[in-house]
């Protein structure tokens, strides 16, 4: 049973939406028990009305309804709309139906749901409510829901409510906001009423208090209710008429075309219509007289110039209408105003909508730039998971590794590889990550010692050395997986994105990686910093003479720092593969921004392979934002922006002293 005092507001509700007076049935419902009342036997008490609604009559059975609040009472109201309702005419019983095989209708009990029998269409009346009836009991179902005891019940209500608004919603909203106890519900519920009140409340104050609520509010219902009350229609007149709400003036040929003004006119008889080509070649075709028009042949006609002619010889014979100049246009249109008028006449209204919506727009410009501010980091944690090792290799051993993309590659396989084996999604993604760094950073070795020892002194030769060893992987795994893309598929717990508005929404994958890429940077700072070999790693970064005079092994620690940044590439390759398509040829689409990352930040710096990663994501995005149908052109943009910035800081963001930086 429904609470008393949603009973009372219930009540209250009704009698709001009811057309007349006090509802003469109400005396004929019987007064609410603690037993249940078969739905069946209230209808009955109230059998003519439901059988035959009218809007006279519907309040009488929406009363009754409330009164017992009989189970399945919602779900009759919403057939009964629907015309899904059938009455038998032998006892006045009313039932459900759904067609049968052989074309006839099977009647449900409305109170049970079970199949009582088949019938004929002709031994059942269908109930018809028209328009009316049907809007009435549109609004007792708002009432029934917004009042239900299931807090999920309601704010379905309150959610059907604000996708389609109307004025009857706002008397029954009212009543339940005042007795409505979840603090989540009733903000909710005030939010809404503020949406109804600006749209359809009868006095001046009430609205521009309501649309003064709005101001700010960046959601898209908000949105479409002050853009509703802004509509305005084109119109035009020797003077503006007297209680018009004027939107703007315009002037033909200033923020309006002179052509359109005029076409206006003419549309509306005031004035002879412009005549285009079309209009043109027509009339002359009309009066060709022995190869000629006008006194000129027919094959001079092949310019705009001589059809003119043409046609002024016909006008000044009388033979057609009179060409219209720009001069004559601009006369015309001297005599009218052409304004825009408010479709809202209240211009109090309009002014504190157009407040209201100017605050928005400006929130929204806020919330656009956080959300571009929010892509750019996301695109710079990627870029940065892709260079970080290439920063510690190409800084530490000054090695042109070409092939460093490709280690990004066979880490997103491995993270594949494991997800074949391995179903579940957050225990692959576990083992992917340790075994695709084991995997790469074996890889690195093994390629550290195989070529790249023999060419440290020849860089021109280590650069062609990579390029091959990518074109051999990448083929390898064209062979190995063939040329179609591979799923690397998130855990359901890293699908979807966090919603911070209409406006703004991060993917969850994106927070991952985010926070993976915080995570390498720490680790990284920690090994570089508060470890034996990050301490020989700086030693020889610096002097790899003076190291080696030290004990240190620099051919140990270049073999230790090639696997290390290859590792760190695989680890990538799997956080980058579950934003992006498993190819042979993924490494290559990253190749170009991890060295434009590691230049400009400065060769062989964490902090600097994290400014510039910072940098490109950031100059990207804002150039996207520019032009976000091509991507290719921001690229583009961002190459020649690098190019110009290296000119003038060639070093990088974060300058290394020592081999790095070229002393």
């Amino acid at each position: 049973m429904l609470r008393l005092p949603r009973l009372a507001a219930f009540a209250a509700c009704l009698i709001a939406l009811a057309c007349f007076g006090a509802a003469p049935a109400a005396a004929q419902t019987p007064p609410a028990s603690d037993s249940i009342t078969p739905l069946q036997d209230v209808l009955q008490q109230v059998q003519p009305q439901v059988a035959n609604p009218s809007r006279a009559t519907v309040p009488q059975v929406l009363g009754a309804l409330l009164a017992a609040d009989a189970p399945g009472t919602v779900a009759f109201l919403r057939a009964w709309a629907d015309r899904e309702v059938y009455e038998r005419p032998a006892d006045g019983l009313f039932f459900f139906a759904r067609d049968t095989a052989n074309r006839n209708l099977m009647l449900v009990d409305i109170d049970t749901g079970a199949e009582l029998a088949e019938v004929t269409s002709r031994e059942v009346n269908q109930i018809r409510p028209n328009a009316g009836v049907r809007r009435e009991i549109g609004a007792a179902l708002v009432s029934f829901e917004l009042l239900n005891p299931d807090p999920a019940r309601r704010l379905a209500a309150l959610e059907n409510i604000a996708r389609s608004p109307d004025s009857e919603q706002i008397e029954p909203l009212q009543a339940a906001f005042a007795i409505e106890e979840d603090n989540r519900i009733s903000e909710r519920m005030e939010r809404l009423l503020d949406l109804l009140n600006a749209r359809f409340a009868t006095d001046t104050a009430t609205r521009v208090d309501a649309i003064d609520g709005l101001s700010g509010d960046i959601s898209t219902e908000a949105r479409r209710i002050l853009n509703q009350i802004l509509q305005t229609r084109a119109e035009f007149a020797p003077e503006i008429p007297e209680g018009t709400n004027v939107a703007r003036v315009r002037t033909p040929g200033v923020d309006m075309d002179l052509a359109a003004a005029y076409a206006t006119l003419a549309d509306a008889g005031l004035a002879p219509p412009h005549l285009g080509r079309n209009a043109i070649r027509d009339a002359l075709r009309n009066n060709v007289v022995d190869g000629t028009v006008g006194g000129v042949p027919v094959h001079l006609l092949d310019n705009d110039e001589r059809r003119r002619e043409a046609y002024e010889a016909l006008e000044a014979a009388g033979m057609v209408a009179p060409l219209v100049t720009e001069e004559d246009m601009r006369a015309a249109v001297a005599e009218y105003v052409f304004f825009d008028a408010y479709l809202e006449p209240d211009p109090a209204v309009t002014t504190a909508a157009r407040a209201s919506l100017d605050s928005t727009r400006t929130a929204i410009s806020l919330w656009q730039f956080l959300s571009i501010s929010l892509d750019a980091v996301s695109l710079a944690s990627i870029f940065f998971l892709a260079a970080i090792g290439l920063a510690i290799t190409f800084g530490v051993m000054r090695v042109i590794n070409m092939a460093h993309g490709e280690f990004i590659m066979m880490g997103a396989y491995t993270g594949y590889v494991v997800q074949t084996v391995i179903p579940n999604y957050t225990t692959s993604l576990v083992v992917a990550l340790p075994l695709a760094f084991a995997v790469t950073f074996a890889a690195g070795v093994a390629m550290e010692r195989l070529v790249i020892r023999h060419l440290y002194t020849r860089p021109l030769e280590t650069l062609l050395a990579t390029f091959g060893i990518s074109i051999a992987l990448q083929q390898l795994a064209k062979n190995i997986f063939g040329t179609q893309a591979r799923p690397l598929t998130a855990p359901d717990w890293l699908a979807g994105a966090i919603q911070v508005n209409d406006l703004v929404s991060v993917a969850s994958i994106r927070v991952a990686i985010f926070a993976m890429a915080l995570g390498f940077l720490v680790l990284l700072l920690f090994i570089l910093n508060r470890t034996r070999l990050g301490l020989e790693v700086r030693a020889v970064t610096q002097n790899p003479g003076m190291a080696a005079s030290m004990g240190i092994n620099p051919d140990r620690i270049n073999m230790l720092t090639f696997g290390l940044g290859s590792g760190i590439a695989g680890v990538a390759g799997v956080a980058i593969g579950l934003v992006a398509q498993v190819t042979s040829e993924m490494g290559a689409n990253y190749i170009v921004q991890s060295f434009m990352t590691v230049v400009v930040g400065g060769v062989g710096s964490v902090f600097g392979t994290l400014a510039g990663a910072t940098l490109i994501g950031a100059l990207q995005k804002g150039i996207e934002w520019f032009n976000p149908t091509n991507t290719l052109a921001a690229q583009t943009y961002m190459v020649l922006f690098i190019i110009l910035f290296i000119q003038f800081r060639p070093k990088g963001i974060v300058a290394l002293k020592g081999r790095a930086a070229g002393d």
